[in-house]
This record gives structure tokens, C-alpha cells and sequence, in this order.
């Protein structure tokens, strides 16, 4: 039994509030996405709002603008991540990203293990990414360039 699963958070810069016509296409594609991560191999969780909805209407802790959008979930393995993200329907709306989001000023991934069971905070990730951008790859958080093993 793996006694380790992968956190991922995501930050996404959009182009204009999401409630804007501007990004009314990428709205309607929200569910679509999410249904093609909850049905994925080695999907395990993934942030969502209070009323459900999905967590690019979630307020980013510690970001005072709003166009900020958090993506954070659970996998069972770096694989079954890189898999969602380039070889499951996915990978048509990542082609599309520069539609919808600018390019960020600074680093926006941050990955991590975490006991298998738990469940990541989103202001947890997002002190993770700082440490990433400050101190460089270590078990608090990674990059998908630095890899790190599960703890032993």
C-alpha cells in the first residue's frame, strides 16, 4: 500500500475576472475539466469551494487579486499527474492557457508528499511555493524539473 500521496498546487493568473465575457468559454469548461481529473487514474482529491463549485473561484490566501486562481489536488504519483495533464483530455485546455491566463511573474507549481489519507490547506501551499521560490527544491516543495522520492 503506498503510504504517500502527491499535493500539487497550481496558480493561475487570469485575464480578466471570471465572471467577464471574456472568460466565458473557459467558465463552461470548468466542469468538463474537473470531471476529466476526478475520473483519471490515481486521482485521489482536489480543492473546491464551499458551495462545491471549482476552486478557481476559491480566494488565494496571502494574494490580494482577485484574478488569482488556486488549482490544488491529490494524485497517487507523479505519473498518474503528468498522465492527467498530457495525455488525458486535459491537454486540449492546456494548449488553450494563454487564452485564458497571463504569464505569471514568478513560479506557480509547487508539488509535494504527503501522507496518504491527508489532505492539503491551501495557505500550507502556498507557504510551500514561497519556500520553493526562496530556498530552492527540498521536501517542502518541488518542481516538476526536480522531482523528489516519497520520504523513506
Amino acid at each position: 500500500m503506498n503510504t504517500w500521496h502527491l499535493a500539487q498546487l497550481n496558480l493561475g493568473l487570469f485575464r480578466a475576472p471570471l465572471d467577464s465575457d471574456e472568460m466565458a468559454e473557459f467558465r463552461s469548461a470548468l466542469d468538463p475539466i474537473n470531471a476529466i481529473a476526478e475520473s483519471s487514474p490515481g486521482f485521489v482529491w482536489r480543492l473546491t469551494g464551499d458551495d462545491g463549485a471549482s476552486s478557481s473561484y476559491v480566494e488565494v490566501p496571502g494574494l490580494d487579486d482577485p484574478l488569482w486562481a488556486p488549482n490544488l489536488s491529490v494524485w497517487t504519483d507523479l505519473d498518474a499527474l503528468k498522465h492527467f495533464m498530457h495525455k488525458s483530455g486535459h491537454v486540449a485546455y492546456l494548449r488553450r492557457r494563454r487564452e485564458w491566463f497571463q504569464p505569471p511573474p514568478g513560479l506557480i507549481n509547487v508539488l509535494w508528499w504527503l501522507p496518504a489519507g491527508q489532505t492539503p490547506d491551501l495557505a500550507d501551499a502556498v507557504r510551500r511555493l514561497r519556500h520553493l521560490e526562496a530556498s530552492g527544491p527540498s521536501q517542502e516543495g518541488w518542481d516538476f524539473r526536480s522531482p523528489l522520492d516519497p520520504p523513506s
